[in-house]
């Protein structure tokens, strides 16, 4: 098996928000090492899988993992806003149920070469797909003061942004992560980086956050898995951060009310009509799966189901 080692998040969970839905097609739209796929179709003989993912490791991965269950998956090098061609390619009409799972892979974090993270000192790249060409190394050297600062703001809610972005513009050219990293914790004030991890892992999250438009595609995704779910279909979202968390939030609440826009507290003049309901589950991993696995600590799952 290739190695993609990787813990999936929430899996019990996962495997229980799936449970009850109609049998056929769930897509993965984020199927990175095929955890979550394997459990779910270990747990019901009548779910198939259709797999995406950017990177062609995680399919490799994925095909390897579950190769005694080939005939009930289908993977797809594809971003996971092109739900609707991949439906297309894979001669599928409906939804059983949709994941989207946001985090980034241990396999993407531990590969020094994907320029991930500060840990490893590396190219800086963090391309989830290699056959992409902006990189990181794009955006640290070329974007102006002004547009790193916003960057860091709205992509990790980085409370140092200015005084980031102005260190990195004064120290280019940057090429590795490790110089990056320097850079980062010498910009931000001795008492704030004794706290809240490492100093510079908002930085490194919102480089990777605008290097593969995750905030760009997400709604396009949920929007249209929702709109391939059967009656009773699920869509299921693990979210890692605020930003991707309230996309999430925004888009369900847009189809919980079929985009309603009377006043509150009137009633609905404008014809509007629900096409999901929200379910309601365990938002956060266990603190035995947190202990066990701290890239869980973050995790927050949002559920809605076709009406």
């Amino acid at each position: 098996m290739i190695d993609f080692a990787h813990e999936p998040v929430m899996v019990d969970e996962i495997v229980a928000v799936f449970s009850t839905v109609p049998a056929g097609v769930v897509l993965d739209g984020t199927v990175g090492g095929g955890g979550h796929a394997a459990a779910l179709l270990a747990s019901r003989h009548d779910l198939s899988i259709l797999g995406l993912d950017r990177d062609p490791a995680a399919l490799d991965a994925t095909r390897s993992r579950l190769v005694d269950v080939a005939d009930r998956v289908t993977l797809q090098h594809r971003r996971f806003d092109e739900v609707d061609d991949a439906l297309t390619e894979a001669h599928v009409d409906a939804l059983a149920g949709a994941l989207f799972d946001l985090g980034v892979s241990s396999h993407q974090f531990d590969v020094a070469a994907r320029g991930f993270s500060y840990r490893h000192d590396a190219p800086l790249d963090m391309r989830m797909d290699p056959t992409e060409t902006r990189t990181a190394a794009e955006i640290v050297n070329e974007w102006s003061t002004e547009d790193l600062t916003r960057l860091l703001r709205d992509n990790a809610d980085e409370r140092f942004a200015r005084r980031i972005a102005e260190a990195i513009v004064s120290s280019r050219p940057v090429t590795s992560t490790h110089q990056l990293a320097e850079i980062v914790v010498s910009a931000i004030p001795a008492p704030a980086r004794r706290r809240g991890g490492h100093p510079a892992k908002r930085t490194f999250q919102a480089l990777r956050i605008e290097v593969n438009r995750e905030l760009e595609v997400l709604p396009v995704a949920l929007d249209r898995a929702v709109g391939r779910l059967l009656p009773g279909g699920r869509v299921a979202v693990l979210s890692y951060h605020s930003g991707e968390d309230r996309i999430v939030k925004a888009r369900f609440r847009h189809h919980e009310t079929g985009g309603c826009a009377c006043p509150p507290g009137l009633p609905c003049g404008c014809g509007a009509r629900a096409s999901v309901r929200k379910v309601r589950v365990s938002a956060r991993p266990s603190d035995d799966e947190q202990s066990r696995n701290p890239r869980s600590v973050s995790a927050r799952l949002r559920v809605v189901e076709a009406v």
